[in-house]
């Protein structure tokens, strides 16, 4: 998935009623930005920060900026491994986009790909694969979850708040999964430093809960993304895009 425009770099300045923030761009001056993420951005969101924002100016948004990566410090040739895409709705496009170019292995074998399917009375799950191969259930149900976080070197982490809605999708997985029906939790690592994923659970042990009552239901399944890097430019060098990259391990749970 490429941005649609170059990215500019800012730096933080503060994080506030969950989608804004203050940054100050390269000419100093100081702006509110879009911050698409829902949950704590644990040690991604500190004054002094780098972010990488989209530029809306001349659109219909109502904020001219949106923050898409935040930068870890580090060394400079280590660009592509200190970024970590935040914005929870590219996860989707990410996974589609892998899906639609056959890249997911664990996921292939499927004629159709539908979107926000509906599940139940009030919930939607992100796809549903259809027309699976003879050997295992004609339809795949599959809920994406954008991870960000990491406190140990090269283990990523979710949640990074608690999520009662996770939780519901994760039951509603086990139940399609009961009916016959193909069910797959797909955790996406929105940063290229992590080798493997466990879930968070002193930050949400009813979450954690529910992952262990149905994996031995669900395909739990994990992979991390790299990131596209322009040459040098005006700027820099600066990120072009985020792209699925390999499967890594879930570790921490115990399978039935």
């Amino acid at each position: 998935m490429d941005f649609a425009t170059p990215l500019i770099p800012a730096r933080l300045q503060r994080r506030y009623k969950r989608f804004l923030a203050d940054v100050i761009l390269p000419d100093g001056s100081e702006v509110i930005v879009h911050c698409p993420n829902p949950g704590s951005m644990l040690g991604l969101a500190g004054p002094g920060t780098i972010c990488w924002l989209s530029d809306h100016r001349g659109g219909n948004r109502k904020l001219p900026f949106g923050w898409e990566i935040a930068e870890l410090p580090g060394p400079a040739a280590d660009l592509s491994r200190r970024l970590v895409g935040i914005n929870t709705g590219h996860a989707n496009a990410i996974v589609a986009e892998a899906l639609a170019a056959g890249r997911i292995d664990s996921l292939a074998g499927y004629r159709e790909t539908r979107r926000e399917v509906k599940v139940g009375a009030r919930s939607r799950l992100d796809f549903q694969l259809l027309g699976g191969p003879p050997s295992g259930p004609e339809s795949c149900f599959v809920e994406v979850k954008s991870v960000t976080l990491s406190r140990v070197t090269g283990l990523a982490e979710f949640p990074d708040a608690r999520t009662e809605r996770g939780a519901r999708h994760l039951l509603e997985l086990a139940e399609l999964a009961a009916a016959g029906h193909r069910a797959v939790l797909l955790f996406l690592v929105q940063r290229a430093d992590c080798d493997s994923v466990r879930c968070a659970a002193d930050i949400d042990p009813a979450y954690a809960a529910t992952l262990q009552q149905v994996a031995g239901r669900v395909e739990i399944r994990a992979y991390r993304c790299d990131f596209a890097l322009n040459g040098i430019g005006p700027r820099g060098t600066t990120p072009r895009g985020i792209t699925l990259a390999a499967e890594i391990p879930v570790t921490g749970l115990i399978r039935p």
